[in-house]
């Protein structure tokens, strides 16, 4: 079942002042704010010097929404016109599956659905309307 779908913007670098921006614009609350060094390390994948500071994910809260943001990682490609995607929350994998290959239908998937240490099942897909998706799968604890 999906359980929460949520604007997501993406920056360039200036994550942390683009959080505090849109907390001030729209007088939000501030959930959390996660850099890439605050990451568990990876040895096989060394986080860059230039990557520790930038924002990988951060949530506020404008009225009943909350918003993600992040930053692009240092070297990967961003251009004006792709800073807004859409998180969709899910509750089980076996669902994630099941709207990931139905969002990926004469689309383009840019991260194929895997494990990562904030979810049992994430991936990123650009449908064949031009929505960017971020699905993830809720970690059951």
């Amino acid at each position: 079942m999906v359980v929460a779908v949520n604007p997501y913007l993406v920056t360039n670098g200036n994550g942390k002042e683009a959080v505090q921006f849109y907390v001030d614009a729209f007088n939000a609350e501030l959930i959390s704010l996660q850099t890439f060094g605050d990451m568990p390390e990876d040895p096989n994948h060394p986080l860059p010097s230039e990557a520790k500071d930038r924002v990988m994910n951060a949530q506020f809260k404008v009225g009943d929404t909350v918003m993600m943001l992040s930053d692009t990682f240092p070297g990967m490609p961003y251009s004006l016109g792709n800073q807004v995607s859409i998180a969709i929350h899910i509750d089980t994998v076996e669902e994630a599956k099941n709207v990931f290959e139905k969002l990926s239908q004469d689309g383009k998937v840019t991260m194929p659905l895997q494990e990562t240490f904030w979810s049992p099942s994430y991936g990123q897909v650009k449908d064949k309307y031009g929505v960017e998706w971020q699905v993830s799968t809720i970690k059951q604890d």
